[in-house]
């Protein structure tokens, strides 16, 4: 397949210059993340390639784009409320898609009428081997946590709906996966499994995300946008950190050049203009252009969190014996907590066990059912939730901010409202600018902001990483590491999780289990108690009387006899293509850019012969 050129691709919304005159390639198989602060155009450079926004100009910029058939995973999805969760899924015209489609359909709705095209389905998925597609589609569905397959998509949660979404864009017949923030509304264990999935797909992937952990281990490149301007760093995330500090001390140094030549030049430029006309004219302009240099050049934005905040007493919050259920589900069961001044919690478990529900019993939004929680006199609470609330889209972005004071403390003193926008990356260009016209992180950040004013001692997060851009997620991390009050944060990103709690509350099987530690910490406990378990002798005699009627599990399936049946084949051609990638490498001398792509695809091919290694045993078993 040719490589997708982009050249010279530009695009304006309203009066903002989002990207100008940029160019990238995109080859077979690349896995490229984008990275960039909030509104800095990296969803509409989706957009574009995906044709659903147009380009500026006449001439098409894309060329081997008819090549890449693509499946775009937008932020909101849109569906056909009334559709089935099945026909969304599998929308694909491939058609083995339709095949399976009609096939799940005729199960469910089984008599006897239907067993002559039943049938005939199954006649024609024998023929196109179709039962392997089958297979991964139930396999996505189940990873995704998506049961309800023939129920209606009005009747999913925000949530779900984004997971069938999901779930079928990567089950498109597709090349190309345009991903806008792929791990949103998904728990840690699924974006595990999709982390790998995409690994080992055969398409190539162009995704934004704000999980650093998940950047790390899928990208193997990563395109920066950042002033109208697309920078290109080979490798993962750490690779870009280690590039981009290089990078940035390199202007460093040429920007501190720059400016003493330009002082000696404009001491020269000041003398009399009689002595200065017998100059040359080389010198003027090469004064001229320096100064347009550095006129262009602004100190890269960062963003700044000084702000103050209220006194907070010893007693912050206490859970006593507290019980909590919504209708016939139970949340909480005589439920003890203790947060104190310093906390940092990090709450986590899967979707829909309570967490959001903890957060809101903590402000007082809702009443707990019997037990007492008891809060401190002083307790001021910030409660930066999933949804944004009481945005106005036709209020100003500085209009927004005055509603709560026009000046603020700050450790470094007084700073005006205006001031403040600016740190938190709004240049003042933008402050009159109205909400509606943010992008979804930026209205986040606004949010943020907002919030801080107030002067809290307690915040509450509830998934804060959703939506906010890295730039803004590292410096909010630095500042709650240094936030004088308590911080309980419910999220998904183990990264961001790593770095600011230093406690545990898991959401573990109807119960919640405290843990002092990081999560990483918390995970490699969890990971030791159930292999310890699994080891356990009478552990191992109960599953053992368990599955000892199980006769059916000795036997082959249907998948499993014709995955045996071509397994020997698919083992040797997998040697073999490693055998050739590593003959290839032999021969690339120095070219070290194609070397590390050989490697990384030795490394994916020997991973792939590694499992087909261990099926291989596993299905001999079998046959035996």
């Amino acid at each position: 397949m040719s490589d997708f050129l982009v050249e010279g691709l530009s695009k304006t919304v309203g009066d903002k210059t989002v990207f100008h005159n940029i160019s990238f390639i995109i080859h077979a198989f690349d896995r490229i993340g984008i990275i960039g602060v909030n509104g800095t155009g990296k969803s509409t450079l989706l957009d574009v390639l995906s044709g659903k926004l147009g380009f500026d100009g006449d001439r098409s910029p894309f060329s081997s784009k008819s090549q890449y058939r693509m499946a775009y995973l937008t932020q909101q999805p849109y569906f056909d409320e009334e559709e089935t969760v099945l026909k969304t899924v599998l929308s694909s015209e491939l058609r083995e898609m339709q095949l399976i489609k009609a096939y799940e359909e005729l199960l469910a709705g089984y008599d006897d009428s239907h067993q002559e095209k039943l049938n005939q389905i199954m006649a024609e998925m024998d023929s196109l081997n179709a039962w392997a597609i089958e297979s991964e589609v139930k396999t996505i569905l189940s990873k995704l946590g998506i049961t309800a397959i023939h129920g209606k998509i009005k009747e999913l949660s925000g949530g779900m709906k984004r997971r069938v979404q999901l779930a079928q864009v990567l089950l498109s017949d597709v090349n190309l996966l345009l991903m806008d923030e792929p791990t949103n509304h998904l728990d840690i264990e699924t974006i595990a499994w999709l982390t790998d999935y995409l690994k080992t797909s055969k398409k190539t992937v162009l995704f934004i995300t704000h999980d650093r952990y998940f950047l790390d281990q899928v990208s193997t490149r990563i395109f920066e946008l950042d002033q109208a301007k697309l920078t290109e760093y080979r490798g993962n995330y750490q690779d870009y950190v280690r590039l981009k500090a290089e990078q940035d001390e390199r202007d460093a140094a040429s920007l501190h050049k720059k400016r003493q030549l330009y002082k000696q030049e404009l001491a020269w430029m000041r003398t009399q203009p009689q002595a200065r006309a017998t100059k040359q004219q080389a010198r003027i302009d090469r004064f001229h252009n320096l100064k347009g240099d550095l006129t262009g050049v602004s100190s890269s934005a960062s963003l700044e969190m000084n702000f103050d905040t209220s006194r907070i007493g010893k007693k912050v919050v206490e859970f006593k014996n507290v019980s909590f259920s919504f209708g016939s589900k139970e949340i909480l069961r005589q439920f003890n907590l203790l947060i104190q001044n310093k906390d940092r919690i990090g709450i986590v478990g899967d979707n829909g066990v309570g967490k959001s529900t903890l957060l809101n019993l903590i402000k007082g939004d809702l009443q707990e059912d019997s037990g007492q929680i008891i809060r401190g006199e002083t307790l001021r609470i910030a409660y930066f939730s999933q949804v944004i609330k009481d945005m106005d889209p036709n209020q100003r972005l500085i209009a927004y901010l005055q509603d709560v004071a026009d000046q603020v403390d700050t450790s470094l003193g007084k700073t005006s409202v205006s001031e403040l926008l600016e740190q938190f990356l709004f240049p003042r260009s933008m402050h009159g600018t109205l909400i509606a016209k943010l992008s979804g992180g930026e209205k986040k950040r606004l949010y943020l902001l907002k919030l801080l004013l107030g002067k809290p001692n307690l915040l509450l997060l509830d998934e804060p990483t959703n939506d906010l851009d890295i730039a803004t997620l590292t410096v909010l991390e630095q500042f709650l590491q240094h936030f004088s009050g308590p911080v309980i944060t419910v999220s998904h990103d183990r990264y961001f999780l790593d770095k600011v709690a230093t406690k545990v509350l898991a959401f573990e099987e109807g119960d919640i289990r405290e843990f002092y530690g990081n999560y990483t910490d918390y995970l490699d406990e969890k990971a030791f108690i159930d292999h310890q378990e699994d080891k356990d002798p009478l552990m191992e005699k109960v599953s053992a009387k368990a599955e000892k009627p199980k006769k059916s599990k000795d036997r082959m399936s249907y998948l499993e006899k014709q995955e045996w049946a071509t397994i020997e084949a698919d083992i040797a051609e997998l040697e073999e293509t490693i055998s050739r990638l590593e003959e290839a490498m032999q021969d690339c001398g120095s070219d070290f850019a194609a070397l590390s792509e050989l490697q990384e695809e030795v490394d994916t091919q020997n991973e792939r012969l590694l499992e087909k290694y261990e099926r291989y045993d596993y299905l001999s078993e079998l046959e035996t």
